[in-house]
């Protein structure tokens, strides 16, 4: 982009690009101080346990709020989030156009929620909602109304009753911060929370038009192709106008309440919409809303969600939520899940930095079942709060994702592209037992990185100039990697380089093409001396020929002397059975390049084996991983756990204490929900570093509520777990 477009663009748009790394924004006005002084007190990191009753419009004189004030008081929630208003309001508003519940009358059921959990020392946050709205409003201003490509304002697809609104327009800039300002002066609240405040698609009504024009010049696209220019500007500007009104409701807010904040349902992984790095600087606090599992989900996905989460955020508490009904495309909003479901997404979550969070849809009871699972996982959570404030997880690995490369690399296919990568390596981590963090690649700093050893790049395709820098920094100072398929390969915008951009890092040099998919190939374990023990083929004693990636990069290795322990075996016939053999004199090209710089390790697989490991789940591909991240890290691991099953681990250090979590994901539901019953598992023998200067007086185990005996030896404790059924925590007190 020449200077004249960059010039017109700031003074458009009102940020600067930060072409350093690429996607994240730098807006103009955040330099500057805030009109309202920041809160002299921090209220965001006390609760432990939230509660959120999502109303719906006849709950007004239809349920028993006694009820659930007694509920919370027995689960000891500490803070709540109640739906206030937007779509439908909950309290007397006194705003023209904002519709009240029909069944409101004389009555304030938010406000005497509000007023019942201040009682019981809970923080309240207000739910608003900004995604739709009634007829009357649509016909006062059309021009709130969401448009589609052809024109059509857009009725509301479930309930014809409704409009969708348009999220970029007056609608959220000037009604709902009216909205917003009432629910603050009128109650106080320390918070408040939106849903579906981002847009339900793209809009291409009036506003939406001339505000992209002026930004860019150009109308707005009719593409999802992140390489058309005018897509590629929507993408900037979208994240841009949303970022502004969350500052301008965070503002507004804020100058009646500064204790206060505006705080939105935003944020996740590499598939999110809006920058994490931005969303890192910009909230005091943060909730996955990632309510339970559909499809062909894991369990471990909860824990998944804090971490990439905690990548941007760090220490700033992060709640993960639970739906107590079933989260399917069909919507059963007022159904209930198994409990032993609800128990494992929340353990999951917890053992990954969470704080619980339960979701409960019309405030009327009407199945009761999930509410003794929950009241019995807050019960303990609140038992145990002490080991559960968490100061950092010591993980030394670290799992990079990627927005920019989802965006403008992945595109429409970002989840096969780039998604399927990410999932794959987790998993196999997970299986290898392998404490880890997620690292977003918006902060590739030494800062950020410092406590980690090893980074895993599944699959980064899009990276700046400046963070390959930063990466080959990062093993310039005694940092190993471990990177797969076309990571590098392309530019932050998603532009194929004529090289790798880790190149000289990687080993490699880009050979013109990428092949697949690749039917019936294999990779060959070269038994040469100098290779036939090398770590990356412990476990494979008795193979000669395992099954290749479906993908692979074509490259030519730097060295001549590049360590490749596995080569490739092209792809050979399949049919006819007689024709199923390799022909004689194929050339085998290496399947990874290993090389070391003094403490520095890097192994890159020009193969997408992350992602075929997650479409196969092939034991040999998880083997493989694991092997590579364990040699490329070449340390004692904060923990170890050897035992039978499948256990997702955490380790964290507390302010007098460290904690290992362990999550038992061995059960035959583990990859499609929901969990009908819990296999208990064990037992676990756990050696965990103890960090210098520290001495443990003291073992036990949180679930089973007991001491456990333990040695000490060399820096380390060792111990046994006989048994864990859902989630066991080991927690190791330091003397004094």
């Amino acid at each position: 982009m020449n200077n004249d477009r960059r010039t017109f663009l700031k003074q458009a748009a009102g940020f600067t690009f930060a072409s350093s790394t690429g996607l994240h924004l730098q807006p103009l006005s955040a330099a500057q101080p805030s009109a309202d002084p920041a809160p002299t007190a921090s209220w965001y990191d006390r609760p432990m346990r939230w509660a959120q009753l999502a109303f719906v419009e006849d709950d007004p004189g239809h349920y028993d709020p006694a009820f659930w004030l007694d509920y919370f008081r027995a689960i000891h929630a500490d803070a709540a989030c109640l739906s206030a208003g937007g779509v439908v309001a909950f309290y007397p508003t006194e705003i023209p156009l904002h519709y009240r519940s029909r069944w409101l009358g004389a009555t304030d059921p938010f406000g005497d929620l509000v007023a019942g959990c201040r009682k019981l020392g809970m923080n309240v946050i207000a739910r608003t909602d900004s995604h739709a709205c009634h007829q009357d409003a649509a016909d006062a201003h059309p021009d709130w109304i969401a448009v589609d490509a052809h024109g059509n304002k857009r009725r509301h697809p479930s309930d014809p009753d409704y409009w969708i609104t348009c999220a970029l327009g007056p609608y959220n800039f000037e009604f709902m911060t009216t909205v917003h300002q009432e629910i603050m002066r009128k109650y106080r609240v320390d918070g408040i929370f939106t849903n579906r405040w981002s847009g339900s698609g793209m809009c291409y009504c009036q506003h939406c038009r001339d505000n992209f024009k002026t930004f860019s010049g150009l109308d707005l696209p009719t593409t999802s192709d992140p390489q058309d220019p005018a897509r590629r500007q929507f993408i900037l500007w979208n994240q841009n106008r949303l970022f502004d009104v969350w500052r301008l409701w965070n503002d507004k807010i804020r100058a009646i309440n500064p204790g206060a904040s505006y705080i939105a349902n935003a944020g996740g992984g590499a598939l999110s919409s809006l920058d994490m790095k931005t969303i890192g600087e910009l909230a005091p606090t943060l909730f996955a809303d990632r309510q339970g599992r559909s499809g062909l989900m894991p369990p471990w996905s909860n824990g998944k969600n804090g971490k990439e989460y905690r990548a941007t955020l760090g220490r700033k508490a992060i709640a993960g939520m639970v739906s107590v009904g079933l989260e399917e495309k069909y919507r059963w909003k007022d159904s209930v899940q198994s409990g032993e479901e609800i128990r494992l997404w929340l353990a999951d979550g917890i053992a990954q930095g969470l704080r619980p969070w339960f979701v409960k849809f019309n405030a009327k009871i009407i199945d009761r079942r999930w509410l003794p699972v929950i009241q019995d996982v807050y019960q303990w959570h609140h038992a145990h709060e002490a080991y559960l404030r968490n100061v950092k997880p010591l993980a030394r690995v670290g799992l990079v994702y990627s927005q920019q490369t989802a965006t403008f690399y992945g595109g429409e296919n970002a989840r096969s592209k780039v998604e399927d990568h990410a999932l794959g390596f987790y998993q196999a981590l997970v299986e290898a037992r392998i404490p880890f963090e997620m690292v977003h690649d918006g902060l590739l700093d030494r800062e950020h990185l410092a406590p980690f050893r090893t980074l895993i790049l599944p699959n980064i395709a899009a990276l700046s100039d400046a963070q390959c820098q930063q990466l080959r920094d990062f093993v310039r100072s005694g940092g190993s990697i471990v990177a797969t398929f076309e990571t590098s390969l392309y530019n932050e915008w998603g532009a194929r380089r004529s090289d790798f951009g880790l190149a000289s890092t990687l080993g490699v040099t880009f050979a013109g093409k990428v092949e697949g998919p690749m039917l019936n190939s294999y990779l060959a374990l070269r038994a040469q001396q100098d290779t036939q023990h090398h770590l990356l083929l412990d476990g494979f004693d008795d193979a000669t020929r395992i099954i290749n990636a479906a993908h692979q990069v074509s490259v030519k290795p730097i060295h001549t002397r590049a360590l490749s322990p596995l080569e490739i075996i092209p792809t050979y016939p399949d049919l006819p059975m007689e024709s199923v053999f390799p022909p004689p004199g194929a050339s085998h090209a290496p399947a990874v390049i290993l090389s070391k710089s003094g403490s520095a390790r890097v192994a890159y697989f020009p193969g997408d084996i992350d992602r075929t490991f997650w479409e196969i789940l092939d034991v040999d591909h998880a083997r493989l991983l694991r092997n590579a991240v364990l040699w490329a890290t070449n340390e004692p691991a904060p923990v170890t756990v050897e035992g039978p099953g499948v256990l997702d681990v955490a380790i964290w250090e507390q302010e007098a204490s460290i904690t290992v979590h362990l999550v038992n994901l061995t059960n035959p539901m583990m990859m499609k929900g929901p969990i009908r019953e819990i296999f208990p598992v064990g037992p676990q023998r756990l050696r965990i570093l103890i960090p210098p200067g520290r001495t443990v007086k003291q073992a036990k185990l949180l679930a089973a509520a007991k001491d456990i005996p333990f040695r000490s030896e060399q820096g380390s404790v060792t111990l046994d777990v006989p048994s864990i059924a859902v989630h066991e925590v080991v927690a190791l007190d330091f003397a004094v």
